[in-house]
């Protein structure tokens, strides 16, 4: 619970809400089961992808990108908190980014939710957009105020985590039509 409220802080731009978030590796290692939560989310947004392809081979595909985006992003972010000086606080950093991840996808699943019912494309489009600008500036916000980063070189964190995204996205969907 404490990894969701201090989530839900960062989520309103309260920079306090990293003090739920304790500089450890069993806070880091606890913060994935933020990935279980996130999970159904996902795969409710991808449900779409499946049209014409065969259901089972687009989960696996799915679900293999999902496990090596969290873990990806992790091992990959190590480094470069090293590089800035940032190791002894990369723990509570990953401890926040996994919980703010799901305040994220929580937000983007709401507001994905009127083109699945149908409204205007263009109203759908919109808001799918602001929920993207959104997980970005959730992302870089609690990535400087984690790390204790400038705001260039926090988001350089969120274009680590986006280049990654897009290429597992790439792969999962040319795995999925092999």
């Amino acid at each position: 619970m404490r990894g969701i409220a201090g989530a839900l802080l960062l989520g309103r731009g309260r920079a306090d809400g990293i003090n739920a978030f304790h500089p450890t590796m069993e806070d880091a290692r606890a913060s994935f089961l933020a990935a279980l939560f996130c999970l159904p989310i996902f795969l409710m947004l991808r449900m779409g992808a499946v049209a014409g392809m065969d259901p089972l081979r687009v989960l696996a595909a799915d679900l293999i990108a999902f496990v090596c985006s969290w873990t990806g992003f992790a091992l990959a972010s190590l480094p470069m908190a090293e590089a800035m000086g940032r190791r002894a606080v990369w723990p509570r950093f990953i401890a926040a980014w996994n919980w703010v991840n799901l305040v994220q996808y929580a937000v983007v699943a709401a507001l994905s939710l009127p083109g699945l019912l149908g409204l205007p494309e263009m109203v759908a489009d919109t808001l799918a957009l602001l929920g993207l600008g959104y997980a970005l500036w959730l992302q870089w916000f609690a990535t400087r105020v984690a790390l204790g980063l400038p705001g260039g070189r926090a988001a350089g964190f969120v274009a680590l985590d986006l280049a990654l995204s897009l290429f597992l996205s790439g792969l999962a969907a040319r795995l999925a039509i092999a």
